[in-house]
């Protein structure tokens, strides 16, 4: 069976935010937007074949989860572009920092904490591989 990645839905504190960050950031496009579960609100975000699905519940959240010392907690998203510098310059436009820099076997990378709690991941791959 071959499976292939749509989306994946995490919870953010303002959905239409976090959205908007996206578009600037990739260009990407509003798919979906409406009301969710328990009288919140999402925002499908991304291109025509995935998308990032951003909750935002209706009562106040309890604060940011931790990541990468619990079990099922989701420590980052990673996304391929195709200028890793130009999405550093971009990140760090938009007021972000650029943290974690990599260079290894299949491409480089780096990492920031966006405006939503959640950590991403941007990375080019080598066009030789």
């Amino acid at each position: 069976m071959q499976a292939k990645l749509e989306h994946i839905n995490f919870t953010v504190p303002d959905a239409k935010a976090t959205a908007q960050f996206l578009q600037t950031l990739f260009g990407w496009k509003t798919r979906w937007e409406g009301k969710a579960l328990n009288d919140g609100y999402t925002v499908h975000v991304g291109g025509d074949d995935s998308y990032l699905a951003l909750y935002s519940p209706k009562p106040a959240l309890k604060g940011r989860a931790p990541r990468y010392d619990h079990e099922g907690a989701m420590n980052h998203i990673g996304l391929v572009v195709d200028d890793l510098d130009g999405a550093e310059k971009s990140v760090v436009a938009l007021g972000y920092v650029p943290h974690n820099h990599g260079d290894y076997e299949p491409g480089r990378r780096f990492y920031f904490d966006g405006p939503d709690g959640v950590e991403y991941e941007l990375v080019e791959y080598d066009r030789a591989s």
